[in-house]
């Protein structure tokens, strides 16, 4: 969840490579070397997996500006100024080109109703007050109504659930399986359901307003304490009413005062789940908390709906005995549906996992971050064998890798790398890595660069999750224009565009297809190539690694270095030949499947001799 651009990214909790190399600026910084030598024989190679793959491929789609075809951005624009896709401007034809490009898994972001500022009273729906909304089209995690949809969404509104329910069907058609976001930390502050079903009983009704803390109460409350709106709210020019709330509940991001700071969750109420943050967070979860059962039910009526899983936002911040009892619960109704959660603490990785019971879990404060810092020059990739060493060894396939989300800047922003290309030997890292999925942003793809201030967010390197916007590089990929459909063909994309569009498509197509990749073990080659063994190996910016499974044998070499060319031989330990199932004492055949047509020979124990380019990779078939 990201609620206000201002929040640092440690607390966010949240050339054209092959040919003719990068123009780059600046002095490349190391960070200071440490040993990365393995602390056990097997330190080196993660935990066989098992044979069923986790190698998804997830396609985060924001809802409302997929489909948008008007090119007004105006900053703080209205719906009707800007425009707003629709769930229908998702085609068969989108779908289509989707499951070409080597999606297995659509995430539909921002589909439950959340509050707004468009004013759809019109049709039954409470107007929202902009004082507790951020942006004029609200935040995706603010919810309104666990039990509806995004009016915003649809193109009839009264029937908009219908609409939703098409997507569904035409993406379950397309062979695509769709995730939806479940939001359990917290509601909009004006939360009311007026779509649940006959006898199930609102976020708050029937709480005792006059306690603090009530296991049986949804909410935190101040007793004789009245909300108040931070200094500085933005609001539009038309007349707005004060917002009242009275008493104050507490604020989303755990904090407990009538008047939250503007950087604070401000929109948005924490939901109690039986724990009591003012006295040592000591928790009451027996009989089990009303809230548990109003979302364990929430989570049931939309896997009924058909959907295939759910990206949880921060789901650190609710206790992990709620997620162990509820998806084992969601699990026997429906076996097959997945959940991811958006963490941030290492250290509770192996607890969300095993206890919790998540498939998957953000790689962030880990491989992402690590890549990040390599991609803008000052990073080692030593951070790599120390993160799936420390964090991810034996659950590496329960870790969802990614680049782009709508939390993070976008690599193409002056934010981030101020170029995608420098995302090659990074996103390839991350989806080949081990066998746990991969995430791709909207336009990722296409290098979306946000360079303006599109409302309350500012401009920060990501695309708006809080106002109404149409993204230029998306709609070239869509080409269409207002009142016409679009032909989802690429139409008005640069060559530029279309080549790096053409790269994540030729990697989803390598991870979709190659055993190793999908099913095989990791060994890291790092340390047998580090420290002057390898001349010419540069143990801060090339990372080599193995993967293997009976039918496929992989040796992949990334070059993180925007200027340099690495020429080198990459040594492969007679431990991994024998790991591999392979003789050491034979000459092998390496043949790139992936971006090149390299070929070459060599003896195993001679080592693999390799020339990469700035900002390139090389994943060698062992044959």
């Amino acid at each position: 969840m990201k609620t206000n651009s201002s929040a640092p990214d440690s607390i966010k909790i949240n050339r054209r490579a092959f040919a003719g190399g990068l123009v780059a600026s600046g002095i490349l910084h190391t960070l200071a070397a440490y040993s990365v030598e393995p602390l056990l024989s097997n330190m080196n190679t993660a935990v066989p997996i098992e044979e069923k793959s986790d190698k998804l491929v997830v396609y985060q789609i924001f809802t409302r500006l997929f489909g948008n075809q008007n090119t007004t951005n105006k900053p703080w624009g209205s719906r009707d100024e800007n425009g707003v896709g629709k769930f229908n401007d998702i085609t068969a034809k989108a779908l289509q080109e989707l499951k070409k490009f080597g999606v297995s898994h659509v995430w539909y972001t921002g589909i439950i109703e959340h509050a707004l500022m468009t004013d759809y009273s019109a049709f039954g729906i409470r107007k929202d007050n902009p004082q507790v909304v951020k942006g004029r089209a609200g935040s995706p995690y603010a919810i309104k109504d666990y039990y509806d949809v995004n009016p915003d969404l649809a193109v009839d509104v009264p029937n908009r659930m219908k609409e939703f329910e098409d997507l569904l069907k035409r993406s379950h058609t397309n062979d695509l399986k769709v995730l939806i976001d479940f939001i359990p930390n917290h509601v909009a502050r004006e939360y009311h359901s007026d779509a649940k079903p006959a006898g199930v009983q609102d976020m708050g009704e029937g709480d005792d307003t006059s306690k603090p803390f009530d296991p049986k109460n949804n909410f935190y409350y101040l007793p004789g304490q009245s909300f108040q709106v931070p200094q500085g709210v933005v609001t539009p020019e038309e007349p707005v009413a004060n917002y009242v709330e009275q008493p104050a509940k507490a604020t989303g991001n755990d904090v407990f005062k009538a008047r939250p700071d503007l950087n604070d969750w401000y929109e948005t109420i924490k939901l109690n789940y039986g724990v009591d943050y003012l006295n040592n967070r000591q928790t009451h979860f027996d009989p089990v908390p009303s809230t548990w059962v109003k979302m364990k039910d929430i989570l049931l009526f939309w896997a009924a709906k058909g959907v295939d899983g759910f990206r949880c936002d921060m789901a650190e911040m609710v206790p992990v005995e709620f997620w162990g009892w509820a998806i084992s619960q969601i699990k026997a109704a429906f076996p097959d549906v997945i959940f991811i959660a958006e963490i941030y603490n290492p250290q509770q990785y192996r607890n969300y996992i095993f206890t919790g019971k998540f498939d998957y879990l953000y790689d962030k404060v880990g491989l992402y971050d690590a890549v990040r810092r390599l991609m803008e020059g000052h990073g080692t990739t030593e951070d790599i064998t120390r993160v799936w060493q420390q964090e991810s060894g034996d659950y590496a396939n329960h870790m969802l890798r990614f680049l782009e989300n709508h939390d993070e800047q976008r690599v193409a922003s002056r934010f981030f790398a101020g170029d995608p290309w420098t995302a090659v030997p990074a996103m390839t890292l991350s989806a080949t890595l081990h066998t746990g999925p991969l995430m791709i942003y909207f336009g990722q793809e296409l290098g979306v660069n946000p360079t303006q201030a599109e409302g309350f967010q500012g401009e920060d390197g990501r695309t708006t999750i809080f106002d109404y916007w149409g993204v230029p590089e998306f709609q070239a990929w869509t080409n269409g224009s207002v009142g016409k459909p679009a032909k989802f063909d690429g139409g008005k994309l640069t060559d530029d565009q279309k080549n790096l569009r053409k790269f994540y498509q030729q990697l989803n197509q390598l991870v979709n297809i190659s055993d190793a990749i999908r099913t095989g073990a990791f060994y890291d080659l790092q340390y047998a190539n580090n420290t002057g063994k390898s001349p010419g190996y540069d143990q801060h910016r090339l990372y080599s690694y193995l993967r293997h499974s009976a039918k496929q044998k992989l040796l992949i070499v990334c070059n993180f270095d925007k200027q340099k060319t690495a020429k080198t031989t990459v040594r492969i330990p007679v431990e991994a030949w024998k790991t591999m199932k392979l003789d050491e004492a034979k000459t092998y055949s390496f043949s790139d499947i992936f971006r090149t047509k390299t070929k070459l020979k060599s003896a195993a124990t001679s080592g693999v001799p390799v020339e990469l380019p700035p900002l390139s990779v090389l994943v060698l078939e062992i044959k």
